[in-house]
């Protein structure tokens, strides 16, 4: 673990991401989250709906800024930035977002969606030498560039939008690639051709990426290391294959029993899936989070919050009772 922190390019330190709704009243969305993230590499960030993944990455966009806590890319704490100094860095990472046609202007064709970023970041291209720029990553992204210049998202189905939001996302040749349920709202197939392309376009680019997803699955099909998060908190941080064949945390042990197996021959997992409903983030449990849908839960977990702790190298796990 200590290598990884030495080698960080993206570090989350103590990320706590908080919403206002009344004077007294906060959603705690995400509450001393600590995880860093290798150059080069692909971290996955699971859990439940409401378990504040998509607010952890909007912290790291500073979209907005968090609470506290600090986002380190590549040695600079993003959240100390100025705004101007905040909108040069942004070159350096950009985001996917879930909804690929809801996240495209529908009033603007694709040069204009992806000559946007140019015009912003100031590049010099202009006239047919931003066009062929344009086209190029289109096409990188399998589609047609110079066909789809002119069209507006509507003419397009939603896994080449997607295919859009990656070009217009890749167009500054970031080093920092965040995806947030980036293949959640397409279909399976769908899916498996957009994740085979971000496998491809992070060995072109060098990219590393932060994953984010409810699927499991998914996440194993693309990621190098896993972090689960449950209401807010991290759970357990592994590498994906130990994730998935030894699971230390209770949660993340329900978690992987809820994925349907794809073979009609196997056994049905006897295992019992999370019982009860996530809790309120305005008002989370005291001490462990998960201990009101934990079986193993004692006096303690009600009255001390687990430490983070290492069971071996690279595998941490947050509980009182993690099974072996």
């Amino acid at each position: 673990m200590k290598d990884i922190v030495e080698d960080a390019f993206l570090s989350l330190e103590d990320l706590t991401v908080e919403y206002r709704l009344t004077r007294r009243t906060r959603v705690h969305a995400v509450s001393g989250l600590t995880v860093h993230v290798k150059k080069g590499e692909t971290l996955g960030l699971v859990g439940e709906s409401g378990c504040g993944k998509s607010s952890a990455a909007r912290a790291v966009m500073q979209l907005p800024r968090p609470t506290s806590g600090r986002v380190v890319l590549d040695g600079v704490d993003l959240a100390s930035l100025s705004h101007s100094d905040l909108q040069k860095a942004r070159r350096r990472f950009q985001m996917v977002f879930q909804d690929p046609i809801a996240s495209l202007n529908p009033r603007q064709t694709v040069r204009e969606i992806l000559s946007a970023p140019l015009e912003i970041a100031r590049e010099k291209e202009t006239g047919e030498a931003r066009d062929q720029r344009i086209i190029d990553m289109l096409d990188r992204v399998g589609l047609n560039g110079e066909q789809a210049l002119n069209r507006r998202p509507h003419e397009f189905s939603g896994g080449q939008c997607q295919r859009i939001s990656i070009a217009r996302a890749l167009i500054l040749r970031p080093e920092l690639l965040v995806c947030d349920e980036a293949v959640s709202a397409l279909d399976v197939s769908v899916q498996a051709q957009t994740l085979n392309l971000l496998e491809d376009l992070k060995l072109e680019f060098g990219l590393t990426m932060l994953f984010i997803s409810h699927d499991l699955a998914v996440v194993k099909h693309v990621s190098d290391r896993v972090a689960v998060m449950y209401l807010g908190m991290l759970c357990e941080l592994a590498d994906a294959e130990t994730i998935y064949r030894k699971p230390a945390h209770p949660y993340t042990r329900n978690l992987i029993a809820a994925v349907p197996e794809p073979d009609p021959d196997a056994e049905p997992n006897t295992l019992e899936l999370v019982p009860g409903e996530l809790p309120s983030p305005i008002n989370p449990p005291s001490g462990c989070r998960f201990r009101t849908r934990c079986p193993l839960a004692t006096d303690r977990c009600a009255s001390e919050v687990p430490i983070a702790q290492e069971l071996a190298p690279g595998h941490t796990v947050a509980c009182h009772h993690p099974m072996s």
